[in-house]
């Protein structure tokens, strides 16, 4: 039988510092790490224990006794409830401190390298509206403030359209308006779902899986061009060219789609996608290179920033133009055309088809004829076919998903063993795990921290290795 956990109460602890979750940490007088959600470093607070994990505590925050010097007043009414933008109470000199902090620590006790200089990481200028893409889901059982629960005086609109409440995947926190998008992408979410909720749509329930209305896309560019994809549970034509019609006659929508997704889960990248009106497509536009970005298509979320990124990448590969360069996890290829005109020529290499089949109709409208892309599972790309094929790479250049390269990734790499190496992370921890299976064959040169993300723990780095 499990022991029975029994909660302790805590006062007047500081907390210390932020986890990677973007959690406070404090610690009590008898020892214990506990981490505390909706508080900064240097409040003093109450706390009470929940949950016992391995290693550390979980706590509800009990009252804030004394506030922190770098505590900031959220902008958003939803914050605390929606689950994204915890660090909105946080000033943001203060989230850029704390991101520096994490990855010096990360690179410093687990990359097994000697760290050069940490070079001052790149502020983003647009610390709300930088987003140019967002997802919300319809919800016949939106989540209920216990006010709303409690009023008993008038009749709730369970129906509701926004983000899925943090540990409640049935659960989705209406929203009213966020400050990640710019315009009119609030007044598209809220036009939607007021003419859904008045024309009486019914709203998709992921339990009972029912519903007409199931998720809602919104994509921007810095092009100023608008998509915006619905996702449909069910085929009803009148319904669907009813909203579709009601959209274009409201706005300038450059690509209006939808799909018709039946399956157990929202995923896109098996569903045939259509065209209701416009292009499938919208275009941003980077240094006079256009990239066209479809409704499946990979691209940095905050456009502004990935320039940046793109530009530190370029700055530390250092190319020449006889160099030929291997660019892993391309994705629709924006690095590798990106880098094209300074070396030799430059290889994209992806998992995904789609996102190859757009890399190259990117480059060929961008004049770019020395980048080429293939399509191949990364573990086994780097045969004596492929490289006699393009080339021994003198440079690399990775950009892996969170979870970082898989190890077989990393001794395909070393056998290639390139002059030098760029790697891109937006997870400083997988990527400091990934540099010590490399420590015995490359040294870190340079290490640059860009946030993409303001409000959040989330930050992008690039590492500069050379080979030993």
């Amino acid at each position: 039988m499990a022991k029975k956990f029994i909660p302790e109460r805590y006062e007047n602890l500081e907390v210390v510092d932020i986890n990677q979750k973007g959690k406070g940490v404090v610690k009590s007088e008898d020892g214990k790490v506990i981490f505390v959600s909706g508080v900064v470093p240097g409040d003093q607070i109450c706390v009470e224990t929940f949950k016992e994990r391995r290693g550390y505590f979980e706590a509800k925050l009990v009252e804030i006794n004394r506030p922190s010097d770098e505590r900031a007043t959220p902008v958003c009414s939803h914050f605390g409830t929606c689950g994204g933008c915890k660090w909105q109470n946080l000033t943001y000199e203060a989230q850029l401190r704390f991101k520096q902090k994490e990855i010096t620590h990360n690179l410093t006790h687990m990359s097994g390298m000697a760290l050069p200089e940490i070079e001052k990481i790149i502020p983003a200028s647009k610390n709300y509206f930088y987003r140019n893409k967002m997802e919300y889901s319809f919800s016949s059982q939106r989540w209920l403030t216990s006010q709303e629960i409690m009023d008993k005086t008038s009749e709730i609109e369970k129906r509701g359209l926004g983000f899925h409440k943090a540990g409640m995947w049935d659960k989705v926190v209406d929203i009213k308006e966020c400050h990640l998008q710019p315009d009119p992408a609030n007044k598209i979410r809220n036009f939607i779902k007021t003419f859904a909720l008045k024309k009486n749509f019914e709203f998709f329930n992921p339990k009972t899986r029912s519903g007409f209305l199931r998720t809602l896309m919104i994509r921007n560019s810095n092009m100023d061009e608008f998509m915006v994809l619905i996702q449909f549970y069910k085929e009803d034509k009148p319904k669907r060219e009813a909203i579709m019609e009601a959209i274009l006659e409201k706005f300038d929508i450059k690509s209006l789609l939808y799909c018709i997704n039946g399956k157990a889960n929202d995923t896109l990248y098996d569903q045939e996608i259509f065209c209701y009106h416009g292009t499938d497509f919208i275009v941003e536009d980077m240094e006079g290179l256009k990239f066209k970005i479809n409704s499946k298509s990979f691209f940095q979320t905050n456009t502004e920033q990935a320039y940046e990124l793109y530009k530190i990448t370029r700055e530390f590969a250092a190319l020449k133009v006889s160099e030929v360069v291997y660019d892993l996890y391309t994705g629709t290829g924006t690095i590798a055309q990106f880098v094209a005109k300074d070396c030799k020529k430059v290889i994209g290499i992806e998992s995904v088809p789609d996102a190859v089949h757009a890399a190259k109709i990117n480059a060929k409208e961008n004049g770019i004829d020395n980048a080429y892309f293939e399509v191949g599972d990364m573990r086994k790309v780097f045969n004596p076919k492929f490289i006699n094929q393009y080339g021994q790479a003198d440079v690399v250049i990775t950009d892996p998903p969170r979870n970082g390269m898989h190890p077989e990734v990393i001794q395909q790499l070393l056998a290639l063993s390139p002059k030098k190496i760029v790697y891109v992370s937006c997870n400083n921890a997988t990527q400091a795990r990934d540099l010590n299976l490399m420590k015995e064959h490359y040294r870190m040169t340079r290490t640059k921290a860009i946030d993409m993300f303001p409000q959040t723990q989330h930050v992008e780095n690039v590492v500069l290795l050379k080979k030993i």
